[in-house]
Parts: structure tokens; sequence; C-alpha cells
């Protein structure tokens, strides 16, 4: 095909030539772009599984610090696996200033991961209403916990890991 300058350009009643819609893509679409990891992706290496009864019982015996441990393994876990997310540093930081977001944050990274692969969520950001208000009610905090640990333990299953 030859280059046409702008004093060549056709004018006036001459159709243009309609678009290659079936033409090749020059750039591979992203994961944002599809709303779901595409097609040949790589992920990373699916986190691990954590027993709710044991996170939620060191958390007690830790007076809470393990909270912040789990919040910065999984999140760590999640962005390494699927390159997107806060990542464990920023959920730590967030955690421990302003921790009543992190509820929000992390069933919806959770949800994410599931969105991603094309999966119906079992968790989104709403599933944090649990926390709080649920505080006030003492078990809601309990509910978000096993919702969350336990949608994210059967990605993590789902994926591959043991």
């Amino acid at each position: 095909m030859s280059e046409t300058t702008p004093s060549e350009v056709p004018t006036g009643d001459v159709a243009a030539p309609a678009p290659s819609y079936g033409a090749p893509m020059t750039t591979p679409m992203t994961a944002p772009q599809a709303g779901m990891m595409p097609m040949g992706a790589t992920l990373g290496a699916p986190g691990k599984v954590r027993s709710t009864g044991l996170c939620i019982l060191l958390a007690i015996v830790t007076f809470g610090i393990y909270s912040l441990v789990w919040f910065y393994k999984t999140h760590d876990e999640m962005k390494r696996h699927s390159g997107q997310g806060m990542g464990g540093a920023l959920a730590l930081i967030l955690a421990f200033f302003v921790g009543i977001v992190m509820p929000y944050l992390t069933s919806g990274e959770v949800g994410g991961l599931y969105e991603r692969a094309g999966r119906e969520k079992p968790v989104s950001a709403m599933t944090g209403l649990w926390y709080f208000p649920g505080v006030f009610i003492l078990i809601g905090p309990l509910v978000w916990f096993v919702k969350t640990n336990g949608a994210l333990n059967d990605y993590w299953k789902s994926v591959g890991a043991a």
C-alpha cells in the first residue's frame, strides 16, 4: 500500500474505506480492558490456604496483632498472584493507621480475583458492612472474616494451592 500525502487525499463524494474490524490487535488486551484475565495470561503462584478458626484464635491470643500479619500476607499474595491490588506493605500501613477501611478493601480485592477469572464474586466491598457497622452486634466481624477468608481459601484451592 502506498502512502498518501494530504494533497492526494480524496475529497467530495468518495467514500472512505470501511474500518477493518477483523484486523489483529497491535497490543494485547490488558486485564482492566477485558474485565477478566486475558487468554494466555500467566498468574503468579497461588497464596496460602489459612484455617479460618486458627486465624481467629491467633488474632485473639495476640490481642489483634495477628490481624495485621493476616492483612499483610493476604494482600501480598493477591498482588503477587494477579499483579493487581495494593500489596502487603500498603495494606499493613492502612490496617495499622485506618484499620476500619481494611474489611471493605480486602473483600473487594478478593472479589476482584474471582471477577478477573470470569467467575461470580462471593464477596465484595459491601461484605465489609458485616465488620462495620456489624461490630455493634459483636458477631459482625466474625461473619465478615469467615466469609472473606473462606472465599479467599476457595479461590486459592481453585488455582492449585494445597
